[in-house]
This record gives C-alpha cells, sequence and structure tokens, in this order.
C-alpha cells in the first residue's frame, strides 16, 4: 500500500515516515515537502492514504487536499497543523478527512489516526500480491454484478482458494468485504449527489435493488440511507 507524506519541514518528514514505518513495515512510504511534488507523485501512483500538514509553500495542504480527492476519490486523509483554527479544523470535516491532528504529533495519537484507518481499511494489511490483485478488480468493478468465481478466474485461482486466503487476509468474508465497499461508495454518494434518488445510487453502487440497498445499508451502518442523508448530504 502507498501512503504520501506532505511537510515542508525535513525532520517532519522524517519524522512521520519514521511511525508510519515503525507500525507497518511493509507500507511504501513517498514522502513530498510542497504540493506541486506530491501532485507530480499523485500522477503516477494511487495512494490510499495522505498525511498533509495545512501550511505548505506555494498552496496550502487543505487545496491539495481537496484536489487529491477529486482525482483519487478513494484517498483517505489525515491532516496535520501547528495551529489549533477553528476554520481549518471546519474544513477539514467537510473534506471528509480520517483525523486531524496537532504538532507536535503526540505518538499515541498519531497511531489512533493509523489504527481509524486499519478498522475503515482492513485491506491496507494486504501483503499478499494475490489478494492485491483481487480487491483491484472488486475496486473497479463494484457497480457491477461481481462473483467469487469470476474474481477468482480474473486472478487465475481456484474460487475455493481465493475464498479461504481473502479471510485468512482481509478478516471477512468476500461476498462482505464488497458489501462494505459498496456501502462506502453509497455513502460517498449520499453526501456529493443529494439530489440523485435512493433508486439512482442503488444502482450507480452495483446493488440488486433499492430494497437490497436499504437493507444493507442499515446492516452495516445502523441507519436507513435517507437518514444518513439528511444528517450528511
Amino acid at each position: 500500500m502507498k501512503v504520501l507524506i506532505v511537510d515542508d519541514e525535513y525532520l517532519e518528514l522524517e519524522q512521520l515516515t519514521y511511525l508510519v514505518k515503525r507500525k507497518y513495515p511493509h507500507w511504501e512510504v513517498w514522502p513530498a515537502e510542497d504540493a506541486a511534488e506530491a501532485k507530480r507523485l499523485a500522477a503516477s501512483h494511487r495512494f490510499r492514504l495522505a498525511l498533509i500538514d495545512i501550511h505548505l509553500p506555494g498552496q496550502s495542504g487543505l487545496d491539495l487536499a481537496y484536489e487529491l480527492k477529486q482525482k483519487q476519490p478513494d484517498l483517505a486523509l489525515i491532516i496535520i497543523t501547528a495551529y489549533q483554527d477553528f476554520a481549518y479544523a471546519k474544513r477539514a470535516i467537510q473534506l471528509e478527512v480520517l483525523d486531524y491532528l496537532v504538532k507536535p504529533l503526540i505518538e499515541s495519537e498519531f497511531d489512533q489516526a493509523l489504527s481509524k484507518f486499519e478498522q475503515k481499511h482492513p485491506e491496507a494489511l494486504v501483503s499478499s500480491p494475490l489478494i492485491r490483485a483481487a480487491l483491484e478488480y472488486v475496486h473497479c468493478h463494484y457497480a457491477q454484478k461481481i462473483s467469487l468465481t469470476e474474481v477468482a478466474a480474473a486472478v487465475h485461482v481456484h474460487p475455493a482458494y481465493l475464498s479461504r486466503l481473502f479471510v485468512e487476509e482481509i478478516g471477512i468474508h468476500f461476498k462482505d468485504y464488497v458489501n462494505r465497499y459498496r456501502i462506502e461508495k453509497a455513502k460517498e454518494l449520499l453526501t456529493k449527489k443529494p439530489d440523485w434518488s435512493m433508486a439512482r445510487i442503488a444502482e450507480e453502487t452495483g446493488f440488486s435493488s433499492q430494497h437490497h440497498f436499504s437493507h444493507l445499508f442499515r446492516k452495516y451502518v445502523g441507519i436507513p440511507p435517507t437518514k444518513y442523508k439528511e444528517t450528511n448530504g
């Protein structure tokens, strides 16, 4: 998994890199000292997590975060700042950041932020190339009807083997992961497309019907999609 770290202070970059690699040694960390360098990296790499300092030369970290999120919607964001400013925090909330940390960093708080990401994205801990390929297939085709057999054929293994390995690596069954991923995509649409009907959101995220979508949304989120839309739309 690839992680982008953006901070104009070299020592801060080193510290953040150390803290990430200490907990997740197999993650690839890509450092950038300004927004321009970060955007160059994002043009050729797909990142799953970005740690971004607000105060950067040339462009603010919040503006950078917005641009990156537009191009890589699956990107999770952790914002870091030396200033406890309500306006910054408010905009960070609008960007749906995973966490908002204030310098000097407290290691336990930083670890908690990474744990939040891990809980929301169990695939981040995957080390098997086979499972990474299966997840990539799901992420590209979630809006269509997909099955374990279809994904297994795409990654050239037997469905039973893929099913067992998937549970070992991800911690949940394949079908459950697909449903959870679709629900996360639906939550994004409920927030960003408030004018869309529930039927359209269900169709765009790969659910067989609006009823099926509503049932699973309540199961995983705890509230109906209409209620989530009222609160977050």
